[in-house]
């Protein structure tokens, strides 16, 4: 089985019956470590750079660098933090109001470098105005790459909940799940009756607009009731373990992350042995990280290095929700397949 087709192919020209309701634009949502580095690292080279204009050797311009460094990380980190505890008084505003609190802290920012660089007897006469105006100039600039940011992640995470519904929806899925209830409704009715309403189930969470972010255990949940149907289906031939840690059950994923790749661990692992496979499902904290595993078994012969879309929309939306921070990673081995995400405990 190549790589390529273990994890589903999503069609993005699905339609969503649902329409989404808006929620604030979260600009200056600048508490993760990824955006800190970026925004420490620009100022870092815009500081660098500028230094080039005026140091006439390598050693007096890493001097300068240095003391420079001095004044313009804190300013920075503490810009990073106003911004951050403010995040949601400024997302009701304006955006040029928005814009203009930004600014306006960076101009801020700015004076508190000089004065810091001014207390370390930093060459000349404290420079305030240009302090003032360096500070706000490079607070347009990180404030213009988080609203591009923000405003990136709206249609990536439609276009990734798009794919996913259809995923959900496509009608071979259907198709089986409505004949495993058929086929229990004359000799086993209570069974079918369970079945079809873990479907409902199922199909209600997948077409009730989420408010950005699930849970370990939401997903979890959905799993179990999406096994329990295959297992009506499969029998035997499905065996399906779980080891699950409750301690990671609050740790935030984007919703209908998790079933995707359950639903490919059976499709390509128990659909092509005829004695059927076994798909493990298991949560971990380690070091204030939740691990999510999904393992299954993978037949002789099956299961070819590759890339699928599906592995790829999996990684983009946890950056979306977790930056630097999220973790996707895939591994087949021995022939046993495993997808494993790694989230934060926040």
């Amino acid at each position: 089985m190549k790589d390529s087709q273990i994890l589903s192919t999503l069609d993005e020209r699905g339609r969503s019956p649902v329409r989404a309701r808006r929620a604030p634009l979260l600009v200056f949502d600048a508490c993760q470590a990824g955006v800190v580095l970026r925004a420490v690292l620009f100022v870092e080279a815009v500081a660098a750079i500028g230094l080039m204009f005026v140091t006439g050797s390598v050693v007096d311009w890493l001097t300068r660098v240095a003391l420079l460094t001095g004044g313009a990380l804190p300013a920075t980190l503490l810009w990073l933090v106003a911004v951050c505890s403010l995040k949601m008084p400024l997302a009701r505003l304006p955006w040029a109001a928005q814009a203009a609190a930004g600014v306006a802290l960076g101009a801020l920012a700015g004076l508190a470098a000089c004065g810091i660089l001014a207390a370390l007897d930093f060459a000349g006469p404290p420079p305030w105005l240009a302090s003032a105006c360096t500070g706000a100039l490079l607070a347009a600039g990180i404030v213009a790459s988080l609203r591009w940011r923000a405003r990136g992640s709206t249609p990536a995470a439609t276009a990734a909940r798009l794919a996913e519904l259809q995923a959900r929806i496509r009608p071979h899925f259907l198709f089986n799940a409505l004949n495993s209830a058929i086929a229990l409704v004359r000799d086993e009715p209570d069974k079918a009756e369970s079945v079809l309403e873990d479907l409902a189930d199922l199909f209600r969470h997948a077409l009730t607009e989420q408010e950005g972010s699930s849970t370990v255990g939401q997903e979890i949940d959905l799993a179990r009731r999406y096994l329990a149907i295959e297992q009506v289906r499969f029998g035997k031939r499905l065996r399906v373990e779980w080891a699950l840690d409750e301690r990671v059950n609050a740790a935030r994923l984007p919703p209908l992350i998790l079933q995707p790749l359950i639903e490919n661990a059976v499709k390509h692992g128990v659909e092509p042995s005829p004695s059927g496979a076994q798909v493990r499902v298991s949560t971990q904290l380690r070091r204030q990280m939740a691990l999510i595993k999904v393992t299954n078994t993978v037949p002789a012969g099956q299961g070819q290095a590759g890339l699928g879309l599906a592995l790829q929309n999996v990684r983009d939306r946890l950056r979306l929700l977790h930056d630097l921070e999220g973790g996707f990673r895939t591994a087949l081995r021995e022939g046993i397949y495993q997808a494993r995400i790694e989230v934060p405990m926040k």
